[in-house]
């Protein structure tokens, strides 16, 4: 449970981010660094969290605020409403230090200094019908997301997956040596694929290790395609688009010669101070894709360019940001890579294909293309034959399908789609 609030920092950058997200329909991830810049580094993950926990259950709050509200107050009255009720309801926090911050917030701006006393009543009714909160629906996911992903699953998995997605996430932990051993120091616990995780929430970069480089943060799904790709010491591995670099630190980790390849010098540079924390080598590039001339490779890992509807779990934003508008562009643009990965193998050589999906376009829908696309190209079933995958996980196609509700009585795992393939030798 959340103590009082000890500034109105950290909410007022939440309060901003929010803006971002539900205004100008923009991910968080686009818009963290400049946001949460001026703030120190405890402040940062709590402006973040805050954020990400009032986008996760927007719908509950909206439900709570509608009898206290004539109209719709203007969008950031209306977002310190949402933020308030989230901590209050859904944290645990303390209403008088919250109301009393965000009151202060309201009244700093001219803008919203004229309803401040609005602010303050309906924050205080609130405090006083928490009882309400979890009788609540469940918020359930936007049309546009939610039709093909019932057309594909049904409306039962659907909702078990939504079920997953109310609640906020366990941290998952990549360890660089022994799981056993992290998770007794981290008080977590080794899941059956190898990653430790963390119920607890907190500033990722205060935890035991964390400036030692003995392990990086990473969903236990997102592990899995390094595991798969199985890469062995001395062999020549690429990772296609590589950033953040939790998979080239998997791959490095193994022993492998490692290429990571990026479009963003940004995000490339995140993968240059992942390495340099974690005391791991490979050789960085930053470059297109579809243009880089390298090769030919052992195996390659693409982690293509997706709609991330497997990430909403951790990544509430999501549904506010996009509308769907984008994905024939992305499913094109997978179609090229995997074409573009195929030609930089070795005769013989694996390539494990993976989205943070849940869409089919972008799983099996691709797989079943490109293999029409190249008739020598098989897909290695039995490289899914890892330690804590369950058989039923996988499909008649051979590919892994991953989905949030998996877990779920421990919270679950991001949505992934993962399939090794080889080309004929």
């Amino acid at each position: 449970m959340a103590g009082e609030a000890t500034g109105t920092a950290a909410r007022k950058a939440a309060l901003d981010l929010m803006g971002e997200v539900l205004d100008e329909h923009r991910l968080l991830a686009e818009v963290l660094a400049k946001r949460l810049a001026p703030l120190a580094p405890e402040e940062r993950a709590r402006a973040q969290r805050l954020a990400t926990l009032s986008l996760r259950v927007i719908d509950r709050s909206d439900r709570m605020l509608g009898p206290h509200l004539k109209k719709r107050p203007p969008a950031r009255v209306l977002n310190l409403l949402r933020l308030g009720v989230a901590e209050i309801c859904e944290d645990g926090a303390a209403a008088h230090g919250v109301v009393h911050a965000l009151v202060e917030i309201a009244g700093a701006n001219r803008k919203t200094a004229g309803m401040a006393g609005l602010v303050n009543a309906v924050l205080r009714k609130i405090s006083g019908e928490t009882a309400k909160w979890h009788m609540l629906p469940l918020p359930r996911l936007p049309k546009w997301l939610r039709k093909p992903l019932v057309d594909d699953y049904g409306k039962a998995v659907v909702a078990a997956i939504e079920a997953v997605q109310a609640a906020s996430p366990p941290l998952d932990l990549t360890p660089k040596g022994d799981a056993n051993a992290l998770a007794e120091r981290l008080g977590g616990r080794v899941l059956p694929t190898g990653s430790v995780r963390l119920d607890g929430r907190g500033q990722v970069s205060a935890l035991a290790g964390f400036a030692e480089g003995d392990w990086w943060v990473q969903d236990a799904a997102a592990a899995i395609p390094a595991r798969v790709l199985a890469a062995r010491p001395g062999e020549r591995v690429l990772d296609l688009c590589a950033a953040p670099g939790g998979k080239t630190m998997q791959l490095a980790a193994a022993g492998a010669e490692v290429t990571a390849l990026d479009i963003s010098p940004t995000r490339m540079g995140r993968v240059r101070e992942n390495l340099e924390r974690t005391g791991l080598k490979a050789e960085l590039v930053t470059a297109d894709a579809l243009e880089y001339e390298g090769g030919p490779y052992d195996a390659i890992l693409l982690d293509a360019p997706c709609s991330a509807t497997g990430t909403i779990r951790r990544h509430p934003d999501l549904p506010y940001a996009k509308d769907g508008g984008d994905f024939p562009g992305l499913f094109e643009l997978q179609e090229h890579l995997i074409d573009r990965a195929l030609g930089m193998l070795k005769p013989g050589g694996r390539l494990v294909y993976c989205t943070c999906s849940l869409l089919i376009d972008e799983g099996e829908e691709q797989i079943r293309d490109a293999r029409a696309r190249h008739p020598g190209l098989v897909v290695d079933r039995a490289a899914l034959d890892r330690p804590g995958i369950d058989p039923g996980w996988i499909g008649a196609d051979g590919g892994l399908r991953l989905r949030p509700d998996y877990w779920a009585e421990v919270g679950g795992m991001d949505g992934f789609y993962v399939a090794c393939l080889r080309l004929s030798e």
